[in-house]
């Protein structure tokens, strides 16, 4: 038994020397680092500051590895390092220090749930299984250390309530040889100051981000400054010698505007030439046309061009949540213009502020209405805007207010349309500048092909184009990628061929009626191709060659498109009988209605009369202004309205029927030729079908390419 317990006392005192260089801290140097950091105040750096906390937080938890991250932030914080780099350092450190922190909380509080009664602490104390004594609050608390056999003679730290300190308790441990020692309020100060950083660091943090956050975003800011709330700065980008890489040269197919536009540079080049004579220079100028046309490539010529100043905005930047921003936004625009006079200033999109006034849904005293207000007043009010030239782009002039559009402020109204062929070859040849063409593209006949296409679809034609060409591995463009991105962004991608004979066959006489009716009736315009490849909705296409610009449309020339747009339908009919007539002429009939009710109402193309029936207000663009307008005919005229409109398409079905039935033969011939090949050229067509009748003068290639070159 004596063996027992001395072998137990040794194994005792082993484990407490164990423990002893386990749970020792390094008191002396722990009170010299809080010491120096608490004598030394509040640094003037404040990331040294953070880093002597945290030496002295790691010093209390005795992390010997974070002594060395925290002492090596003081260093880099005193060595005068970048801002960033000082806070990346706090956080490398703060992410080093608060996990131990964490721990020692965590064992802190395992400590003070594991108590132990005053009675069996004597017990263990007469047992030498106590190792070493912490004495706290004048003696009343202890922090134990003891070897407890129910662990395995394994140290476990326990709390126990003391009476008091004794004389006797204190020889006790002397006897016993305990490590025992008492500890004043005062020296816990490091825990107390670590206890106090954990609860404030993410407050800190917090506010810390927030506050660089709020610096980071007044930096981006136009008009940022000091003030947070800046709400009311214009949003404008500024260019003191704007480099937009686009000049006068990269504009084409709007000579009119561009001729506007070179004037007004002109003007801000050499004024003396105009201010001798007594002229101004424009207040403003105004770009009017549909989407796609040039009309911010016009502004970004003007910016290259100029070689004042120049600001550019869009119009919905101007309106925000707040009441008042808007109109603010608008006098600090305005007031850095002046400052840079004589400048520029671009607004894209103006319908998007200035929109007629009264007409809306909110009431007359809405955010907009004040914003456009200050428009008005900035552009020709008391003050005035002298050397500021304003420049307006919008595709819904018919809404503007009519104060925004008087002279004075927009002195010029220029019209920015779709480019007749001429300005379409010319926006060809800008953008064929740095692409390769095979031996076969000709673009005038491009040109030619691509009625109605703006500025940007015929960029964007090329360079489909270019794509495909690219994806087929071939060095140059050709034909077929030119015919194949026109049939792409016209009628959509391209499917998968039929392979059910008999819907294959419907769809080919339903193409080649089409053909076959545009062919034979005067007016219409040549075949460009037939095929039966779908695309989009369609199941086959049938391809017309324009041989002039649509800007002037005679009445022979819709009676033709009427004709052809039933030629589908009238040769189901007569092919397949009547009982087989398909849902497939949908579109076709649609188109026909369309037309039809266009020649009575609109062109007076009827035998009611040279009547416009309809009221200007209803073919707005707003949808406010449509709902009020009133249709201004009876309801006698009306019915008469809808008689011509039956009378003009029934009389050409019946037209459709009869071309139909005289190249019957001809058709099942071209039909035959069509299945085999899937798609079909215009010469083609026209080859076979001249074998079987006489294709009238006025619809034959040559003619209409000929017109066109005179027209």
């Amino acid at each position: 038994m004596a063996a027992s317990t001395g072998t137990t006392v040794l194994q005792s005192q082993s484990v407490a020397a164990n423990v002893g260089r386990r749970v020792s801290r390094p008191q002396a140097a722990q009170r010299q680092l809080i010491s120096s950091f608490l004598g030394r105040g509040l640094p003037s750096n404040t990331d040294a500051f953070v880093g002597r906390a945290m030496v002295a937080a790691a010093g209390q938890m005795g992390q010997s590895h974070q002594l060395a991250v925290c002492s090596s932030l003081i260093q880099k914080a005193d060595n005068g390092n970048s801002r960033r780099d000082l806070l990346r350092n706090a956080l490398t450190a703060a992410l080093a220090v608060f996990p131990a922190a964490a721990a020692s909380a965590a064992d802190d509080q395992a400590v003070a749930s594991s108590r132990m009664s005053y009675s069996r602490f004597m017990e263990y104390l007469d047992m030498n299984r106590v190792v070493k004594v912490d004495l706290y609050e004048n003696g009343t608390i202890a922090i134990v250390e003891c070897v407890s056999p129910e662990l395995g003679n394994r140290v476990q730290r326990v709390r126990v309530q003391l009476p008091g300190t004794s004389q006797e308790l204190l020889q006790k441990f002397r006897e016993k040889k305990v490590n025992f020692a008492a500890h004043s309020n005062t020296e816990d100060g490091g825990a107390v100051f670590l206890n106090l950083l954990g609860n404030l660091a993410f407050p800190l943090l917090l506010v810390g981000g927030l506050f660089l956050l709020s610096r980071r975003s007044q930096g981006g800011m136009p008009g940022g400054g000091n003030n947070p709330m800046a709400f009311g700065k214009s949003k404008a980008k500024f260019q003191m010698e704007p480099n937009t890489g686009i000049t006068f040269d990269d504009v084409a197919g709007v000579d009119e505007a561009k001729q506007d536009f070179m004037e007004v540079v002109e003007f801000l080049k050499r004024p003396e030439r105009f201010t001798a004579v007594g002229a101004k220079i424009p207040k403003g100028v105004l770009l009017v046309g549909p989407p796609g046309t040039g009309k911010t490539l016009l502004a970004k010529a003007i910016a290259g061009e100029a070689g004042v100043p120049f600001f550019s905005i869009s119009g919905s930047e101007f309106v925000e949540m707040f009441v008042g921003v808007g109109a603010s936004r608008v006098r600090d625009l305005f007031k850095k213009a002046k400052e840079n006079a004589p400048c520029i200033v671009f607004v894209d999109e103006i319908d998007a502020v200035g929109r007629t006034r009264g007409t809306g849904m909110g009431g007359g005293n809405d955010e907009r209405e004040q914003t456009l207000n200050q428009l008005l007043t900035e552009m020709d009010g008391f003050e005035g805007n002298t050397g500021i030239i304003v420049v307006a782009a919008t595709n819904r002039a018919d809404i503007l207010d009519s104060a925004l559009l008087r002279p004075g402020r927009f002195d010029r109204q220029v019209s920015v349309d779709v480019p007749d062929q001429k300005g379409r070859l010319e926006i060809l040849n800008v953008h064929a500048r740095n692409k390769k063409f095979g031996d076969d593209i000709d673009l005038k006949e491009i040109a030619l092909r691509t009625p109605g296409f703006s500025g940007a679809d015929l960029a964007n034609l090329l360079n489909e184009a270019a794509i495909l060409t690219g994806r087929r591995t071939k060095t140059a463009i050709g034909r077929a990628e030119i015919d194949d991105s026109v049939d792409r962004i016209v009628a959509g991608m391209e499917g998968t061929p039929m392979v059910d004979s008999k819907s294959k066959s419907l769809v080919a006489y339903h193409e080649v009626g089409h053909a076959i009716c545009a062919t034979m009736t005067p007016g219409h315009d040549a075949v460009q191709k037939v095929t039966l490849i779908p695309r989009g909705q369609a199941k086959g296409l049938t391809w017309f060659l324009p041989g002039e610009d649509p800007s002037l449309i005679s009445k022979q020339q819709i009676v033709a498109r009427v004709v052809s747009a039933l030629g589908g339908r009238a040769a189901e009919e007569v092919i397949f009988g009547e009982a087989e007539v398909t849902t497939g002429a949908s579109g076709d009939l649609q188109q026909v209605t369309q037309m039809a009710k266009q020649m009575v109402i609109n062109y007076g193309f009827s035998d009611i009369g040279p009547w416009s029936l309809l009221d200007p207000s209803a073919q707005s663009q707003d949808v406010i202004m449509r709902m009020m307008a009133k249709n201004s005919v009876s309801e006698e005229l009306q019915k008469r309205i809808d008689d011509a409109v039956k009378k003009i398409a029934s009389d050409a079905y019946e037209q459709a029927l009869q071309h139909i039935r005289d190249n019957r033969e001809a058709m099942d011939k071209i039909v035959e030729v069509l299945l085999e090949k899937e798609t079909m050229t215009g010469d083609e067509f026209r080859e076979i079908l001249s074998r079987y009748t006489t294709i009238p003068e006025v619809n034959r290639p040559e003619f209409q390419m000929e017109a066109a070159s005179i027209a």
